[in-house]
């Protein structure tokens, strides 16, 4: 190419045009092709933990492998009128696996709630009186142990966030600290997830 001229004009408009169509016509195509699923509730969680079905995935998965979790859900939103997404990862683990095939006897789930989430444990009467709106995490945590899942409450941080054991809500238990649950959970085979 002689400095000055561009592609086109080294290669003349003409001839380049059906390379531009052929090119245009072939993204359009890809672009047509690519479609994307739809988030789905359930079939575990019917409210909570939207996940997308994915068709043929290049990793493997078993549907006989025990998957035993351990969740670290040590923060909150700054709105005390949204879910936790960290409690919600837990519906949106048992609704992925339960669609993709895995049996629920082979799902086994536990929470462990500290640090700054401390306040999603409360039941909805405190926390009215603290945050002014409902518990918005009520609903998915009473949901999560109807399906089996287990969520405790760290013992270090009922105390250091001056959370009333008495007002947890009635499907979170006490745990001595989160660091023994996970401990000991991960010395009985469990993976920690932390976000």
């Amino acid at each position: 190419m002689t400095p000055g001229k561009d592609i086109f004009d080294y290669f003349g408009k003409k001839k380049m045009r059906p390379y531009l169509l052929l090119i245009g016509l072939l993204l359009s195509s890809i672009t047509a092709q690519a479609q994307f699923n739809k988030a789905e509730y359930g079939p575990v969680i019917e409210n909570s933990g939207p996940t997308f079905a994915i068709d043929a995935p290049d990793f493997p998965l078993n549907p006989d492998q025990e998957f035993k979790l351990v969740f670290d859900i040590h923060n909150s939103p700054e709105d005390p009128s949204r879910v936790n997404p960290m409690i919600e990862t837990l519906a949106r683990f048992l609704n992925m696996h339960a669609k993709a095939g895995v049996p629920m006897a082979n799902l086994k789930v536990v929470g462990v709630i500290h640090n700054r989430a401390s306040k999603d444990a409360m039941n909805n009467e405190y926390y009215k009186e603290e945050f002014g709106v409902d518990n918005p995490n009520i609903a998915l945590m009473e949901a999560l142990e109807k399906a089996g899942a287990k969520i405790y409450m760290c013992g270090q941080s009922i105390h250091a966030r001056k959370v009333n054991p008495e007002r947890l809500a009635a499907s979170v238990k006490t745990a001595l600290s989160a660091m023994t649950v996970f401990v000991t959970l991960q010395g009985q085979g469990y993976q920690l997830i932390r976000f």
